[in-house]
Parts: C-alpha cells; sequence; structure tokens
C-alpha cells in the first residue's frame, strides 16, 4: 500500500509548480463502518465544511463531512483538466497515513470534481481515525486534519472535572500518578510529589487497552495535572473507550502508568458502553450468535427506554435494514436466514420477533411491529395439536417440543395482541397456547420449568434453565395486561417465587445457572439470566432479589465495567453475552 509520510505538525503543504505526492497508489484496505468506503457523496445526509475553503493558485479545495454518516469526501473547483483532488486518512494521529484515497482528476471541459467518501472511523477494528483533502493544481496542498479531538458533548482538552469514580493511582520515584474519571465521562492525569521537568499525560485506546495510536500523550504536561479528555467517541461510534494516565520522573527519564480504566459511576451507562464496544455496525449484530444478537439488542432498546439516552439508538433501525434479508449458511448462522429473521430454528427466529416489538415500543414505528407480525406467523405454522395435543416444534424438522420455544410463543402472540387495535386472533392462540402449557407437564410439581417433553409427551427432568423459567412469567403477565384475569398474575408470581426460592437457580441468594459454578456455560447459556430477570421484574414483588442481583453482580465487573456470567465471586470471563445479561439486570434493579 502506498502511502505518504508526513509529521503530524505540517497541516498544510504547498510547493508551487511541482506535484510531490505520486499519480498513482495501491488501494487502502477498504474500511466500512455504517457504509463502506467509495460511497456516493450524493447520497450523504449532511454536509458540514470544517476546515474551510484552502486555495491553491485560485483552486478552491474543500473538505465535506457528514458526521450522521462518519464520512468525508474532497473537491477541487475553479480548476482546469487534470487537476485533482483526493483524501489523506491517518488512524495514528498523523504519523503515517494512507494517501490518495478517491483521487479524482478534473475532466477535459469541466473546472471542478469531487472524490468518493471514506470513513473517518474503522469502528469495526476500534480504530479511530483523521481525515483530510488534499488537491494539485500546480503545486499541492493540504487541509488541516479533521476529527483531532472528540466532543461527547465537553470537547476534549478542557479544565476542570470532579472525581465521580474511585481515583487510579500509580507510584513512580516517590510521586503519585492518579488517573480521574468525572460523571461526564471524561478523565484526567495528575502527579503528586512532582519536582520541575516531571511530565503527566493521558493515553487513550478504543481496543481495551490493546493499541493507543493517536491516542497516546494527551495533555502532555509539566503542570502536574492534564486537561480532561473524552473517554469515548460516540460520533465514531467508537464506544469502551478506555484511559491511563501515564507519568515521567524527569531525573531518570522512566515512566509508570496506571491500569487502563473505563468510568463507571453510572452503572447503567457504564454497562451499556461495554456492551456497545461489541456492537459491529456494518454487519449491524454482534458477531457471531444470532438469537443472541436480537436479546443483546433489545436489552440495548430497553436501556434508551429506561434512561432516555439516545446514544445507540441508531443501531436499532441499522440491525433492521441491514439484517431484513436472507443470508447463506454461516454468514449469521449456523443455518441459512431466509429473510425476516427468520431461519429453521423455531425459538432463534422468535426472540427477533420480540425484538422488533421492544423497537415499536421505543419508536411507534409501524415497520417494526409488521415485521413481528410476519415473525408471529411464521412461528404460529409450527403449533401442532397432531403430536402432545398442541405446543411449538423447536425446529423446521419438528423434533422436539420445549419449553423455549412456546414460552416465545405466548410472549410473542399476546404482546401482538396488546399492540394491535381490535385483534382477538393473536389473543385466542395466546390463550390458547398458555392453556396447552399449563397442562402440557413441562411446568413440574415445584413450579421449576423443565426443558421439554419427551417423545410420548411426558415432561423430560431435564434442567430447570432460568430463561425458561422467565419467560413463562413473561407470557403470564403479558397475558394478565391482554385480559385484565388476575390468575395469570398470581401463576407469573408463583413461578417467580419458586424460582428464587430452589437451589435449581438461586445459590446464596445469587442467581446461578446450573454451568456457573464450573464455568462451562455455553454461548447461549450465558445470556440466560438476564431473560429471567427480565420478566421476574414484571411480575413485581421482586425488586428486593433483583437489586441484590444488580449489587452482586456489579462488583465482579473488571476495570473496563465487564461482567461475566457468574454474578457472585469469584468473577467468570467476561464477553458481550454476559454483558448484555448483566446489564439486563441492572436495568431492572434501577
Amino acid at each position: 500500500m502506498a502511502a505518504i509520510h508526513k509529521p503530524l505538525a505540517v497541516m498544510l503543504l504547498v510547493v508551487a509548480g511541482l506535484a510531490v505526492a505520486p499519480t498513482t497508489a495501491q488501494a487502502a484496505t477498504a474500511v466500512c463502518a455504517q457504509y463502506c468506503d467509495t460511497r456516493d457523496p450524493a447520497q450523504a445526509r449532511q454536509e458540514t465544511f470544517p476546515t474551510g475553503t484552502l486555495l491553491i493558485n485560485n483552486r478552491r479545495i474543500v473538505l465535506h463531512v457528514s458526521d450522521v454518516d462518519g464520512m468525508a469526501w474532497g473537491s477541487i473547483d475553479a480548476g482546469t483538466q487534470d487537476e485533482s483532488v483526493w483524501l489523506d486518512r491517518t488512524f495514528d494521529g498523523g504519523a503515517t497515513w494512507d494517501g490518495l484515497l478517491g483521487k479524482a482528476w478534473i475532466p477535459a471541459g469541466w473546472t471542478g470534481t469531487r472524490t468518493l467518501m471514506y470513513n473517518l472511523a474503522d469502528p469495526s477494528h476500534h480504530r479511530r481515525g483523521m481525515i483530510r483533502a488534499c488537491g494539485d493544481a500546480h503545486g499541492v496542498a493540504c487541509t488541516g486534519w479533521v476529527h483531532a479531538g472528540v466532543c461527547n458533548p465537553t470537547c476534549d482538552n478542557t479544565s476542570g472535572g470532579t472525581d465521580a469514580d474511585p481515583v487510579r493511582t500509580v507510584t513512580l520515584s516517590g510521586r503519585t500518578i492518579a488517573l480521574h474519571l468525572d460523571a461526564g465521562g471524561m478523565a484526567w492525569g495528575a502527579l503528586t510529589g512532582n519536582r520541575a521537568g516531571d511530565e503527566v499525560w493521558l493515553d487513550r485506546s478504543f481496543d481495551a487497552g490493546a493499541s493507543w495510536p493517536g491516542g497516546s500523550s494527551l495533555g502532555r504536561t509539566t503542570s502536574g495535572r492534564t486537561n480532561r479528555f473524552n473517554v469515548t467517541d460516540p460520533i465514531s461510534l467508537l464506544y469502551g473507550g478506555s484511559v491511563r494516565a501515564c507519568g515521567r520522573a524527569v531525573e531518570s527519564q522512566s515512566g509508570a502508568c496506571t491500569a487502563w480504566a473505563r468510568p463507571s459511576s453510572n452503572r447503567l451507562r457504564a454497562a451499556a458502553d461495554a456492551l456497545m464496544y461489541s456492537y459491529d455496525p456494518y454487519p449491524a449484530w454482534y458477531p457471531s450468535s444470532w438469537w443472541n444478537s436480537a436479546v443483546a439488542l433489545s436489552t440495548v432498546i430497553q436501556y434508551t427506554r429506561k434512561t432516555g439516552d439516545q446514544t445507540y439508538a441508531w443501531a436499532v433501525r441499522r440491525t433492521f435494514d441491514v439484517n431484513r434479508v436472507a443470508f447463506p449458511a454461516g454468514a449469521r448462522s449456523s443455518d441459512p436466514i431466509d429473510g425476516h429473521f427468520i431461519s429453521r430454528s423455531i425459538d432463534d427466529t422468535a426472540w427477533w420477533g420480540l425484538t422488533w416489538i421492544d423497537a415499536y415500543d421505543l419508536t411507534h414505528d409501524q415497520s417494526y411491529l409488521t415485521e413481528a407480525v410476519t415473525i408471529a406467523d411464521y412461528v404460529s405454522g409450527f403449533w401442532d395439536t397432531s403430536t402432545c395435543g398442541g405446543g411449538v416444534w423447536w425446529d423446521r424438522e419438528r423434533t422436539y417440543k420445549n419449553a423455549v420455544t412456546i414460552g416465545l410463543y405466548l410472549r410473542l402472540t399476546a404482546a401482538l395482541h396488546n399492540r394491535i387495535a381490535g385483534d382477538t386472533a393473536w389473543l385466542a392462540k395466546a390463550v390458547t397456547g398458555w392453556n396447552w402449557l399449563r397442562n402440557s407437564g413441562l411446568i413440574n410439581g415445584s413450579n421449576l420449568v423443565n426443558d421439554g417433553l419427551t417423545t410420548d409427551c411426558r415432561n423430560n427432568g431435564q434442567t430447570v434453565w432460568s430463561y425458561n423459567q422467565g419467560l413463562a412469567i413473561g407470557a403470564a403477565m403479558e397475558l394478565y395486561r391482554a385480559t385484565g384475569n388476575a390468575t395469570y398474575q398470581d401463576t407469573a408470581r408463583r413461578l417467580g417465587t419458586a424460582a428464587i426460592g430452589s437451589t435449581a437457580l438461586v445459590r446464596n441468594g445469587i442467581l446461578t445457572e446450573s454451568c456457573d459454578p464450573g464455568q462451562s456455560c455455553d454461548d447461549n447459556q450465558k445470556q440466560f439470566k438476564g431473560v429471567f430477570m427480565r420478566y421476574l421484574a414484571e411480575a413485581g414483588q421482586f425488586q428486593t432479589f433483583a437489586v441484590t442481583q444488580a449489587n452482586s453482580l456489579w462488583s465482579t465487573r473488571d476495570p473496563m465495567n465487564r461482567i461475566g456470567s457468574r454474578w457472585a465471586s469469584p468473577p467468570s470471563p467476561p464477553d458481550w453475552r454476559t454483558q448484555a445479561g448483566a446489564l439486563q439486570a441492572l436495568l431492572v434493579a434501577s
């Protein structure tokens, strides 16, 4: 890949009469965020001019930016044939850059041209970029770099700040280096016991501290205290940023840094930020689990509704638009996706139906409700009275009737009734389905829900998973809202009481999946407890239990606010599935 290399300080280069940049370059690796590089500027949803107009021999070079799209393009005007414009993009603060991106020459008979659009950042790979426009018009010049700072909403490099998080410290030759974090998600570094010439600064990373190109030496100073800098960059769709404070002792030239950390004073925002770190905006999902992505997105929707924070709301529409189409096996699931989020796994499909109901509740956009109906029509096609007198098959091959699929079916059909004026058909399905569940044997004599039925239609005695219990509670509560019949609410509360009083699901007062103690939970099981907590909360009477769970799991978080499957010490390794479950528990407790 050909690249132009100049120091960051060189913001403007003009060499009269000589084009110093090469006229050809290998294509840089394409970056995809919401869109991929080389998008047509005619499709931009916004146009701003952050650097103004740059003149080269009376030609106008302009950098155009659409923050909404996260993309930029360049233009040249008042020029002549074969004069050109291009973009440079850097991911290391300007130390190096990919040059000649989208280079375009003015055609014969024209006086100007423009490049295609390129992304300013690479959120899929947690890289923060800067971009500039350059032109060659008998001399080469470049605008300044754009997006050197972050505003969220306070901009980088501001003074002030009040501690809201525990201060992280490290010692160095008798000095103390401290990392401070405020309630607005900004950080600063301080050095105490310092001597003349000692330095302190911040490093900022968008890949959990693995690297920090373009984010080193922020606010570097000998004054003993840096200004404040943002930890995340929502404009660039870079969430889950982390910072550390570093210092240098003048007499030894040695240095030290605190551990990397993220703001944690606002539990909900901190947990949501850590979850969104794993959302990939171009494929618009959480790689690489299909139904788990639906539940994680649903949790983000619930966060948005509860807090009013619209930071992540864009991901709802993005996920819907990108993933409504068909995918071959291996692209989103081991199974093909037929379109409209439908697959051979009936339960996976139904999870997406519930997610789009949540999206409808958030936005009141009819397209989400319509999609939920499409999904429910498909799921309903697997209600079958010829085996076990009813129930919904777990898969298209009709091999198993289990608790998760009937629980999802009941919640989905009752929820549609509660949102479609004048409906009777969905309610009838829900009531019929509930009566079948109640008599099916899936709910055992201890009011706990086993996994499924045997081939001769008896309770198979398999594991009591928390999400099966939760879905039964959630189905009963949705039917209670649909009918006003208190019997449903009473049943939901009875199931909830049985769950929290059972050693099958609760140990030492903490919700515990059977796979938690041995850290053997698979990718599906990691997310079960969050489902249970969501629906348990709807039944009421369980807030004390919810608060206990939230406080316990929060105590197990790491410095990046990541939470594992086990909600009591010692903590277990986290991933985005466990993070989604933990955020759900925090939401219902707040």
